[in-house]
């Protein structure tokens, strides 16, 4: 037989038979269940596939985007078929990324206790314990459309015939078989630990270990306005019979996708009027402190509170804590030497008070505005002064933290929390995560205005992440109201603008495979034409197109 060598990163080399699957390959490197696939010229390999040619290769477990994204695909998989194996005419709804987590329904005539999951929770650990391979089936496409139409499940059928693949992967485990948009690990036994948290009325979240978590099971904290935001755009999406990718592509293919983003406009409008009505009832408020995490639409929804302010007949001042970086040449560090952007350290704190306490002295105020690309603060004639039907809003990361402004009374703060929960699902089960949503927006922002390339936001991307899960998540809780900031539509006009970026990075990448793992995600959308979109509308901040 043919020998092949394999390498890895760290220069240990093992001889092969030719045709040996990855996972053997993986135990004879002494790696045990943890490890969830390889990488080979930077591209995502399954481990049931088979070594052909000599190789170096980099063995991926959780603590990868890509292996984190096999791992929870494992997790729903082994619920589904656990669920089914207790409760066979019930059937699970993945519907949303939360926290730490992601949400569930589950749908039937049974009105699940406490007890019941607990029951599913041991077929689950049974499941595992039986390490179990996870087959995966590649088949023509023609037979997947058909399998679903058989099944009842026309949003899976319609997506399948909508990309242009010829084949399509199925997965099977016990009888069962999914189709999701990830690899699956190779077996059940990968699945070391999650947790499942019953919220009642058939609703759970399950929490599973990521790189943010180093490798641990996170503490799920629970965030019932988070959860209600995205709920309420779930309902009013099911109203329209627009719940689905699906529905969006036949509202683009039938022509009257202009009249849905009119609507979606609308609604998001609405929102902020409301948001609007309840500020201004309470005249104590003076201040307005507006956070979200990264590619939130902070900017955008900022300016349109002020709007219906001065609509109100108020004089809203508006400042953004990015234009109060420190020098750069002083900005903090972390522990490994590279600048701390997203700590509230990175923020001239004093200096942003100081200009506060100004403001309210009656003064007249110069208020810089920072320059990212030289680092620095530059003072252009940007001045503000106070008047008696003045109110402040404030936007940025640590908006909502109060250190941020330790001597204002929070009777005199309203605190909103920004981000795009966006309640459109790809079909029962695979949900638009809020973390991609938000990676499209910043790659196009980040190439349009800031001249960076696909590499570098996506290299940057994972710190503001693990500072998002530092300096944000723990003050979600304060918010006085939260703002969902998605566009149902909006992923079909941002696919025109982001896929030329994607097909620009190279195999020689660290990233090819994130790139290529976005490409595949939005294949089953539609291409939308921007030029429906409002010139104010917040997906604006993201394209241009701004008549500002």
């Amino acid at each position: 037989m043919d020998k092949i060598v394999i390498s890895l990163t760290n220069g240990e080399k093992k001889e092969f038979e030719k045709n040996t699957s990855y996972y053997d390959i993986s135990r004879a490197f002494n790696y045990g269940k943890e490890i969830l696939g390889v990488k080979i010229n930077n591209e995502f390999i399954s481990l049931s596939k088979k070594a052909t040619n000599d190789a170096i290769v980099k063995f991926v477990d959780l603590n990868d985007v890509t292996g984190n994204k096999v791992y929870k695909s494992g997790l729903k998989f082994i619920f589904e078929v656990a669920l089914k194996e207790v409760f066979p005419t019930l059937e699970i709804h993945y519907l949303h990324s939360v926290p730490k987590g992601f949400l569930g329904e589950i749908a039937g005539d049974i009105n699940i206790t406490p007890e019941d999951l607990k029951k599913i929770r041991k077929e689950m650990d049974n499941i595992i314990e039986e390490d179990i391979p996870i087959q995966k089936l590649t088949v023509k496409k023609k037979e997947a459309i058909e399998f679903y139409h058989l099944r009842n499940a026309e949003e899976k059928a319609l997506n399948i015939q909508n990309i242009s693949d010829i084949v399509v992967s199925l997965y099977h485990l016990k009888g069962r078989y999914n189709y999701f948009y990830s690899d699956m690990p190779y077996s059940t036994g990968s699945i070391k630990e999650y947790d499942i948290v019953f919220l009642g009325r058939n609703r759970i979240v399950f929490v599973f270990p990521s790189k943010e978590s180093d490798g641990l099971l996170p503490e799920y904290v629970h965030y019932d306005n988070i959860i209600n935001s995205f709920l309420v755009g779930r309902e009013w999406l099911e109203k329209l019979d627009m719940q689905y990718v699906t529905s969006i592509n036949n509202t683009v293919g039938s022509g009257k996708i202009k009249d849905f983003i009119k609507s979606c406009e609308l609604v998001f409008n609405l929102n902020i009027a409301n948001v609007v009505d309840e500020i201004t009832s309470n005249r104590n408020i003076k201040f307005i402190l507006i956070a979200g995490p990264s590619s939130s639409g902070k900017t955008t929804t900022t300016k349109r509170i002020s709007q219906y302010l001065i609509a109100k007949g108020y004089d809203p001042i508006s400042l953004s804590l990015d234009d109060f970086f420190l020098e750069r040449e002083i900005n903090p560090k972390d522990e490994y030497g590279n600048y701390d952007f997203e700590s509230l350290r990175a923020l001239d704190i004093e200096l942003f008070n100081k200009i506060l306490k100004n403001l309210l002295a009656g003064e007249k105020v110069s208020i810089p505005t920072y320059n990212f690309v030289t680092g620095k603060k530059e003072y252009n004639d940007n001045y503000k002064k106070l008047k008696d039907n003045s109110i402040i809003l404030i936007e940025g990361l640590h908006a909502l933290n109060d250190e941020l402004l330790p001597s204002i009374d929070n009777k005199l703060k309203y605190k909103i929390y920004l981000s795009p929960f966006i309640p459109l699902n790809i079909d029962k089960h695979n949900y638009i995560s809020t973390i991609d949503l938000r990676l499209i927006r910043r790659i196009i922002r980040d190439n349009r205005v800031r001249n960076r390339c696909v590499n570098e936001t996506i290299n940057l991307w994972q710190d503001v992440r693990k500072g998002e899960e530092k300096y944000i998540f723990p003050f979600i809780h304060q918010a006085d109201t939260i703002i969902n900031t998605a566009l149902p539509y909006e992923l079909g006009v941002e696919k025109v603008y982001i896929e030329p970026l994607l097909y620009s990075v190279s195999v020689e990448s660290d990233y090819y495979e994130e790139a290529r793992r976005l490409l595949s995600f939005l294949k089953i959308f539609y291409s939308i034409t921007s030029e429906y979109v409002n010139k104010d509308s917040i997906l604006r901040e993201f394209i241009g197109g701004n008549d500002d």
